[in-house]
C-alpha cells in the first residue's frame, strides 16, 4: 500500500531525478550533435539539442522495475509497458536516423498488439444509447486508439513547453481520479510522471534548451493511451474521460490530419500548420500559447473529465460539451491550413523564443 509520505517522496525525487537526468542527456546530446537544425517549418532560430524525453523514460523504467520487484506492479502489465519502451527506443531512431514512415508505422502496430495482449481486454465503452461491448471492435479501437495517441503526441510536440505541460496536467489530474483506489501503482505512475514532465519543464519551458524528441513524445502519448484502457478497465475513468483531459491535443492534431489529407496535403510528413503553431507564430511567443493551454486544461477540461468521470453515463454527453469550444478555436486558428499569419506577410520572422 503507498502513503502519502511515500507519494510525495517519489515526487520529489522524481523531479529532481528529471532536472538532473535531463541536464546530462543535453550535455550528450551537444557532444554527440544529436541537434534538431532550424529549418523553414521549425519554431527555433538555433540548433536545440534533442531526446530531453528520454529522461522522462527512464523515471517510468526505474519506477516500474522497483515496483515489480515490490510486487506493487503486475508482470503481465510491466510486459505490457515495455511496448512503451519499444516505442521510445524507436523514437530514438527515428531522431538520429528518420525512419521511413511504413516501417515505423508497423512497429509501432506491433508495440501497440503486444501491449494490448497483456494489458487485457478493452472496457465496454458507453456511447449513451448503447453499450459497445464486442471484444474485435472494442481491441481494434484499442489499437488504433494507442498509435493514434503516439502520433498525436509527436504532432503536438511543435512549441516550447507545450508537451510537458499536457504531461503534467494529466499525470496530475490521474492522480485525483485514482486517488481514492486501490490502485496503488498508478498513484506512484500519477506522481512520476508528474514530477518528471515538471523537471523537463525546466529546461524545456520558453527558450527550450532541449527538445523532448520523438522518443519521449511518442513514449508519452503511448503511456497515456495504456493508462487509458487500465483505468477504463478498473472503471476509475472513461473513454470520454481522457478524451476531455486531453481535449487540446485531440481536437487541434485530428482536425489538422483530416483537413490535410481532404486537401491533398501529405498528411504524414512534418509541417508547422497546426493550429496551436499558427497562434504561436501570430502571438510571437510559446510561452503565450502553452499557459492559455494549461488554463484550459484546468479551469474547463480538468473539472468536466472529473465530473465525466463520476457521471459516466453523462460521458458523451459532457465530452461534446467539453470539445465543441476546442473544436471552434482550432477551426479558428486555421488548423491543417498552410496559411500565413498577418505579422508574417510583413516580413517579420516565424523563429522566436
Amino acid at each position: 500500500m503507498t502513503s502519502i509520505p511515500l507519494q510525495s517522496l517519489v515526487l520529489a525525487g522524481s523531479f529532481l531525478g528529471s532536472i538532473a537526468l535531463t541536464a546530462g542527456i543535453r550535455q550528450f546530446a551537444l557532444r554527440q550533435r544529436l541537434l534538431a537544425i532550424p529549418q523553414s517549418r521549425s519554431a527555433h532560430a538555433t540548433p536545440v539539442p534533442l531526446g530531453g524525453g528520454l529522461s522522462i523514460v527512464l523515471l517510468v523504467a526505474v519506477l516500474s522495475t522497483i515496483s515489480l520487484a515490490a510486487g506493487i506492479l503486475s508482470f503481465a502489465l510491466f510486459l505490457a509497458l515495455s511496448g512503451g519502451f519499444a516505442i521510445a527506443l524507436l523514437g530514438l531512431f527515428d531522431d538520429v536516423l528518420e525512419l521511413p514512415i511504413r516501417g515505423r508505422v508497423f512497429l509501432q502496430f506491433t508495440a501497440s498488439l503486444w501491449s494490448l495482449f497483456w494489458i487485457g481486454p478493452v472496457a465496454p465503452i458507453d456511447v449513451g444509447v448503447f453499450i459497445l461491448e464486442q471484444p474485435l471492435i472494442l481491441g481494434a479501437l484499442g489499437l488504433f486508439a494507442l498509435v493514434w495517441l503516439l502520433n498525436l503526441y509527436n504532432f503536438m510536440d511543435g512549441i516550447d513547453g507545450l508537451a510537458g505541460s499536457e504531461l503534467l496536467t494529466a499525470s496530475l489530474f490521474l492522480l485525483l481520479f485514482v486517488f481514492n483506489s486501490d490502485a496503488h501503482w498508478l498513484k506512484l505512475l500519477s506522481v512520476t510522471l508528474a514530477g518528471a514532465a515538471a523537471g523537463f519543464l525546466v529546461w524545456n519551458w520558453a527558450p527550450a534548451r532541449i527538445f523532448m524528441g520523438d522518443a519521449g513524445s511518442g513514449f508519452v502519448g503511448f503511456l497515456l493511451g495504456l493508462l487509458a484502457l487500465k483505468t477504463m478497465q478498473l472503471g476509475l475513468m472513461t473513454v470520454w474521460t481522457w478524451l476531455i483531459l486531453l481535449g487540446v491535443f485531440v481536437t487541434d492534431a485530428t482536425i489538422t490530419l483530416l483537413r490535410r489529407a481532404v486537401s491533398g496535403q501529405r498528411w504524414y510528413e512534418g509541417h508547422a500548420f497546426h493550429g496551436y503553431q499558427h497562434a504561436a507564430r501570430f502571438y510571437k511567443s510559446h510561452a503565450k500559447v502553452t499557459i492559455t493551454v494549461i488554463m484550459i486544461n484546468c479551469s474547463w477540461l480538468g473539472p468536466i473529465a472529473a465530473l465525466s468521470a463520476v457521471e459516466q453515463s453523462w460521458g458523451l454527453i459532457l465530452c461534446i460539451v467539453a470539445l465543441f469550444p476546442l473544436v471552434l478555436t482550432a477551426l479558428r486558428w486555421q488548423a491543417g491550413k498552410p496559411v500565413i499569419m498577418d505579422f508574417e506577410k510583413k516580413g517579420k520572422s516565424d523563429a522566436f523564443a
